[in-house]
């Protein structure tokens, strides 16, 4: 591992040469000397460079010297089953209110189906939970599905139902 630079040639790399050499010469600390401080002061001026130079033609070189793999690259198809994403519009606080829900239905990269968003204002835990278990018989008796994926949270703000009144209240802010 290298050593860390001196703070005190740090500093001097600022200088001109003449004013490096009367602030750390013999009227000054003490501390140059002529050939060691020349290069010192060079490389650490640009260290930044020569390091990353040295890192790309090592990086060269070893491409260089690594034999060419070739590997074969090819896909097995993967029947992957149906699966109910459930998004949550809600503050980032855990106890927040729910401002509105929506449903997705996925199978791989493929959306099979999507349940409009609902507000869920006014709206008790009880009643929230009980159409969310009315959605999964539907979707049970549809796709399979039994329970839904971990919730995703999305921003208020971000609700996509038209008649969000949260737009509604933008939209009067804004005029």
């Amino acid at each position: 591992m290298p050593l860390p630079p001196n703070p005190i040639c740090l500093q001097c790399i600022d200088y001109s040469r003449m004013e490096a050499k009367r602030v750390h010469g013999p009227q000054g600390d003490g501390c140059w000397k002529d050939n060691a401080c020349d290069r010192k002061r060079n490389h650490y001026r640009h260290r930044k460079e020569s390091n990353a130079k040295r890192r790309g033609e090592y990086a060269d070189q070893k491409a260089k010297t690594a034999p060419a793999k070739t590997t074969e690259t090819f896909s097995i198809p993967v029947l992957a089953p149906p699966v109910a994403l459930l998004y949550l519009y809600k503050e980032k606080p855990k106890d927040a209110h729910l401002h509105a829900l929506a449903i997705a239905v996925w199978q791989g990269s493929e959306k099979l189906a999507e349940i409009e968003a609902v507000h869920c204002m006014g709206m008790t835990n009880t009643q929230v939970n009980r159409y969310l278990k009315e959605v999964l018989k539907v979707l049970g008796n549809r796709y399979g599905i039994t329970e839904f994926e971990p919730p995703i949270r999305m921003e208020p703000t971000e609700c996509e139902i038209a008649e969000c009144p949260l737009k509604d209240k933008r939209h009067v802010h804004s005029a």
